[in-house]
């Protein structure tokens, strides 16, 4: 005998209400399924989705950033005497243009002089009178010209200026914990340096280096 209602209309059985509902169950999981992405945790996936950190950043291009830097760079002496015959040449040759001026790469060996918050003048002996050679050797370690070098790092690949800025922080940050880590900045003064990095080119008599590499001589 088939159950009705009071209205006198059959009622559903209640095992196939069950069928239905479990139907919809299987419908709206597989809706789910199909338009869930899958991203393994510490993959590239998993990386991008994550906030920018200018310090991992830092650490994977500084790398590749110091050794361009050593390999494309000339000798002081040599660079300051081609700056001197043609400026536009040497920066063609040897450097990366930038919004001002060139990112140049050097190498030199010479003494340190005089310093103030980090900052000291190295004389070099073959540069042009009155040519001043500086050096970043921290703490702080101002300036973009590491991120400039290379010439591949542009600001359409972050967020906005903030990121821009902060990947250069990063990079600079990621050069001194391996460079500059344990260099004792007190005793600097009268030392004989070796080093290799790079400055921005605005006057070609006043260089102040952000290194990538530096010995200080027994």
């Amino acid at each position: 005998m088939t159950a009705t209602d009071s209205n006198g209309r059959r009622a559903a059985k209640p095992d196939r209400k069950k069928w239905i509902f479990g139907a919809l169950v299987i419908v709206v999981l597989g809706a789910i399924a199909l338009d869930t992405k899958v991203v393994t945790i510490g993959g590239a996936e998993d990386l991008r989705q994550q906030a920018f950190n200018p310090d991992r950043y830092g650490v994977d291009q500084f790398p590749r950033i110091r050794d361009n830097v050593i390999e494309r760079a000339p000798e002081a002496v040599q660079l300051a005497t081609e700056m001197a015959e043609d400026k536009k040449a040497a920066m063609a040759k040897y450097g990366t243009p930038t919004s001002i001026g060139a990112v140049m790469p050097v190498t030199l060996t010479g003494i340190v002089g005089e310093g103030k918050s980090g900052i000291f003048y190295v004389e070099v002996d073959g540069l042009p009178e009155g040519t001043k050679v500086r050096v970043q050797t921290g703490p702080a370690i101002n300036g973009t010209d590491l991120r400039d070098f290379p010439g591949d790092i542009a600001f359409g690949q972050f967020k906005n200026q903030i990121e821009y800025q902060n990947a250069g922080a990063g990079i600079n940050r990621a050069m001194a914990a391996e460079v500059l880590e344990s260099l004792d900045r007190d005793n600097l003064p009268g030392k004989t340096v070796s080093l290799t990095g790079a400055f921005n080119l605005i006057n070609p008599k006043n260089w102040l280096i952000t290194p990538v590499r530096f010995e200080v001589k027994k």
